[in-house]
């Protein structure tokens, strides 16, 4: 009797300990090993979601700038083997969060947004967030979210660079207009910014209108601005997309034209005068450099929370270079 105790007492015993080790079940169902694995992976910063895909979201495929950058990251994705999903928001917010709502669909692990409008993009981009995406800003920033990269140029030192070119060519006081970029767009903001500090000093702003970085707008646009100032001396575009249709608009009239981005036409028409400088970019670079560092996210790497990317004005004195 005393043996046949025994023996139960030990059966017990074994039978405790494979529960404790299988992890004892709870009052809610969860197992014990379940919620400390649950609580480390909540308490983790670089735990990483997803398929191991990467979405980029670009704002418009329709501007040879955006192109640049999106070829950028694609030559970078297939050199380091991963897959990135690109699309394309034709510079329409809403059809930008849907865009990025199909990609969290898509169980990516990294999303590189490029917004069309840093407010608008908001929601969409902390709803990516919250399921676990970690997410990189590539140019433009978002607004009111702690994203885990941004990758931009320094806009607002590009823009007092050019205006600065302009007051050197056309003199202080001088009557110039402005070319404003996407509404909300932190590109936008920030070119008029830097624009502003020194036009507001030394030029007279007589128009500031945007064309939403578009050629055939900046075009429009201009042609209503020269019937309302013939006298305009100089215009500053925050694209060179709408530089270049402002030149189109101009015609062979004496006005100094400075654009943004250093596009294959923008450099043309500095080398043939009828662009007088505008400010290099390398968005072939910040497609690459977001593409590496979303691999570097999903491997759980730390990475830098801002990475500038140096901006350079290019004139007919340094184009050949």
């Amino acid at each position: 009797m005393k043996l046949r105790r025994l023996f139960t007492m030990a059966l017990a015993g074994l039978m405790t300990l494979a529960m404790v080790g299988c992890g004892a079940v709870g009052i809610d169902g969860e197992t014990s090993s379940d919620t400390t694995k649950t609580e480390a992976t909540a308490g983790s910063d670089t735990t990483v979601t997803g398929s191991g895909s990467v979405g980029l979201s670009v704002s418009t495929l329709n501007n040879p700038f955006f192109v640049t950058l999106q070829e950028g990251a694609q030559s970078k994705a297939d050199e380091l083997g991963i897959d990135l999903i690109v699309v394309d928001a034709g510079d329409d917010s809403a059809k930008q969060a849907s865009d990025i709502e199909d990609l969290v669909s898509k169980d990516i692990s990294v999303l590189i947004v490029n917004p069309v409008d840093s407010d608008a993009v908001a929601p969409a981009v902390e709803d990516a967030v919250a399921k676990g995406i970690k997410v990189i800003a590539v140019d433009r920033v978002v607004n009111g979210v702690d994203v885990d990269c941004s990758i931009a140029s320094d806009n607002v030192a590009g823009a007092q660079m050019a205006a600065d070119y302009l007051v050197e060519l056309v003199g202080e006081g001088t009557k110039v207009a402005e070319l404003e970029g996407v509404n909300g767009a932190s590109a936008t903001i920030d070119r008029g910014e830097g624009f502003h500090k020194v036009a507001d000093e030394k030029l007279d702003v007589v128009a500031s209108q945007t064309a939403n970085f578009n050629r055939a707008e900046g075009m429009s646009v201009m042609e209503n601005i020269l019937q309302a100032n013939p006298d305009v001396k100089a215009v500053f575009a925050h694209n060179d997309e709408m530089a270049l249709g402002a030149v189109e608009a101009i015609g062979g009239k004496d006005i100094v034209v400075a654009g943004f981005d250093a596009t294959d036409d923008a450099i043309a028409a500095v080398k043939d005068g009828t662009m007088a400088c505008t400010v290099a970019q390398k968005p072939d670079l910040m497609g690459a450099t977001a593409v590496e560092v979303a691999q570097k996210l999903m491997n759980g790497e730390t990475v830098e929370k801002s990475m500038p990317v140096e901006v350079k004005l290019i004139t007919k004195d340094n184009v050949e270079e």
